[in-house]
């Protein structure tokens, strides 16, 4: 078909299709198309470069199969698009809707017979029918914008719009084949035991996380690492894949995560693998001098992941005290207890509406792995006895330990814990004296809700509804407010019920923190909507310039 014969065909609101030929040297190869993310076969593709031919044929089939599978960089890319737009465009190709094909195809195009795709998009094409260069950045995909337009400012019988008319409803809402790419810190986690593993599971589903795990410290190396990960009592089955990949490594989704074994932190490989974060998760190293050992070894920052002991460790709740948090405040910083992280935000809460005077916490605590299975040593003689068959008293510094993260409560609350044969879901029970008089439970509750649905969102939730333990587990908030629990005695002692789940949602709160860390870190952009107040009014939504109101 001519020019000519092509021009007709437009006029009468169609464009000819070229059928798949049935080639056995062009069969199995696919390009991922790079005005969005449609793969094409070679088959399916139409004229595009008459002059290719011999040996360049053989170099493009080579490159399409290395896009196919993925080994393409972007260097490699870049290269095939500059060798591809240095040939003229066939003239056919401004009139078919799939812009790629071997020449050496070209001569079976006319033996077919022709199918007709109905078009809406009407073009001047005469300008079209002379061979013309197609600058690479008009279909690399690697365009500062993803969406394919066809605006009147675009030339009069550009190649590009004319496919962007055929591909307009599948490339509107494609997604960029390559996004801006944003430097991610390095993040170690050491101990992969429950709080370990469920910050990896957390962290992996965070979409646009600017953390990136590469390694994790597990005395039981990449067989258990790798089993206990995606086999879990209490989370279930990983829904990603999860596997071995060699002595020293193992793959979440494809993505490499390096196992080391060491149980001394001064031996661990952070100077070398540039470890920017590491997640202290043993339970072990939470002094100056125990975490101290991961700065030595060449991370610039640990998180501890329970109660810190030395008042040269700042502790940071989320929720509560984040916003004091700078990068040049310490290296290594506490996430504080499970415990703590639920109780410190109604707290805040409660000082803030009612003004606490004093107060006890119990919390009734699922046993964990500091516990004993059966009767054994222990340090502490009630942990020695067996967790899954008593209820056992034991201390708890939470309460007291509120005080790091809400100063104005030195000295007014303290608690103990009730370690009971549960493995999961813990509850705290507070009870307190206000300054506030003639208050009601309604009261109470409500100033939770009100905080819930503003500057505590995603941290404190309230349950109407009379639910078990069970009920919480995976609960992504730090504490959830048992409403009808709620009561007021006399007219100033109110008792607030709140239940956690002490390891997904503590470790969630982690991940939090790790985000808070990194969004402070120099030279990294803290994540955001792009819009300021938006941004700001996340976490500022009561706010006079966050309001909106209904007409």
């Amino acid at each position: 078909m001519d020019c000519l014969a092509a021009n007709e065909a437009e006029e009468n609101n169609v464009h000819s299709v070229v059928p798949s030929p049935a080639l056995s040297s062009c069969q199995g190869l696919a390009l991922p198309f790079f005005l969005g993310r449609s793969p094409l076969t070679l088959n399916d593709m139409s004229c595009l470069l008459p002059e290719v031919n011999g040996s360049d044929f053989t170099a493009v089939k080579r490159a399409f199969k290395k896009i196919q599978k993925g080994a393409q960089s972007v260097a490699e890319t870049l290269t095939l698009q500059a060798q591809l737009s240095s040939y003229p465009i066939h003239p056919h190709a401004a009139f078919s809707p799939l812009p790629w094909l071997p020449t050496q195809l070209l001569p079976l195009q006319e033996s077919l017979p022709n199918t007709r795709l109905p078009s809406k998009i009407n073009h001047s094409f005469p300008t079209q029918c002379s061979l013309k260069r197609l600058e690479v950045a008009e279909f690399s995909g690697l365009r500062a914008s993803s969406c394919v337009t066809y605006a009147k400012s675009a030339g009069e019988g550009s190649f590009f719009d004319v496919v962007a008319s055929q591909l307009a409803p599948k490339v509107a809402v494609s997604t960029p084949v390559r996004a801006e790419t944003v430097a991610k810190l390095k993040v170690a986690i050491n101990g992969f035991g429950r709080i370990g593993r469920n910050f990896l599971r957390c962290w992996h589903g965070r979409k646009d996380s600017p953390l990136d795990v590469i390694v994790v410290n597990d005395s039981g190396g990449v067989k258990n690492a790798s089993h206990l990960l995606k086999y879990d009592s209490m989370l279930g089955t990983f829904k990603a894949e999860v596997k071995i990949v060699d002595n020293e490594t193992i793959s979440v989704d494809g993505k490499p995560i390096k196992v080391v074994s060491s149980r001394d932190p001064l031996k661990l490989p952070w100077a070398e693998l540039g470890i920017d974060i590491v997640i202290e998760g043993t339970g072990v190293f939470v002094d100056g001098p125990g975490a101290g050992k991961h700065i030595q070894a060449g991370a610039k920052k640990v998180i501890i992941t329970a109660p810190a002991k030395g008042a040269d460790i700042p502790t940071y709740v989320v929720g509560v005290n984040e916003k004091d948090y700078g990068h040049e405040v310490a290296d290594i910083i506490s996430n504080a207890s499970c415990t703590t992280n639920c109780l410190a935000p109604f707290v805040k809460i409660l000082d803030e509406e009612f003004g606490i005077v004093k107060g006890t916490m119990t919390t009734t605590h699922s046993y964990t792995g500091d516990q004993r299975l059966l009767d054994a040593s222990h340090r502490d003689l009630r942990r020695a006895r067996a967790a899954a068959l008593n209820i056992v008293p034991t201390s708890t510094g939470a309460a007291k330990a509120v005080s790091l993260v809400l100063p104005q409560l030195k000295g007014k609350l303290n608690g103990i814990a009730l370690r009971v044969p549960t493995p999961n879901v813990s509850v705290v029970d507070l009870v307190v004296n206000v300054a506030k008089k003639g208050i009601t439970a309604e009261d109470v509750n409500g100033a939770f809700r009100k905080a819930a649905g503003g500057p505590l969102k995603g941290v404190l939730d309230v349950c109407d509804v009379p639910l078990v333990s069970v009920d919480f587990r995976c609960s992504d908030v730090s504490s959830t407010i048992d409403s009808s629990l709620t009561m007021v005695m006399g007219d100033d002692m109110i008792k607030v019920v709140a239940w956690y789940d002490n390891e997904w949602g503590y470790s969630q709160r982690v991940v939090d923190l790790a985000h808070l860390v990194a969004g402070k870190w120099p030279g990294v952009a803290a994540a955001g909507s792009g819009d300021p107040l938006e941004d700001f009014c996340k976490t500022n939504p009561a706010d006079e310039e966050c309001k909106v109101y209904e007409a």
